[in-house]
């Protein structure tokens, strides 16, 4: 396992710029697709899976989905979110940062 780890870390600072635009990019999608869900959950529509917008956060968008969360009130009362997503934005904080220290110059 801690192999694995290195050679991601090795992987993600030797493509820190590709890895920062990927986490723009998800976290956008993470947004959006809260967003969608949000107005779904109104007009009573089919609506996106809780794995699915659960997924988005901790691939990645952790930011957006709590910013979804927080700024469209959306799935701000169901435990496995207010648990999640908070936790992944803290897991993906510490990995940025690390990535951040590592390839500075």
């Amino acid at each position: 396992m801690h192999e694995i780890l290195l050679n991601a870390a090795g992987f993600i600072v030797r493509h820190r710029n590709a890895f920062f635009i990927y986490l723009a990019a998800v976290n956008l999608i993470a947004f959006i697709l809260y967003a969608l869900d949000k107005s779904r959950a109104k007009r009573g529509a089919w609506r996106i899976p809780e794995s699915r917008l659960i997924g988005i956060a901790v691939i990645g968008g952790s930011l957006g989905a709590l910013l979804g969360m927080q700024l469209l009130r959306h799935k701000t009362q169901h435990a496995k979110f207010v648990v999640t997503v908070p936790l992944a934005l803290v897991f993906h904080t510490i990995i940025i940062t690390a990535v951040a220290i590592l390839t500075r110059h």
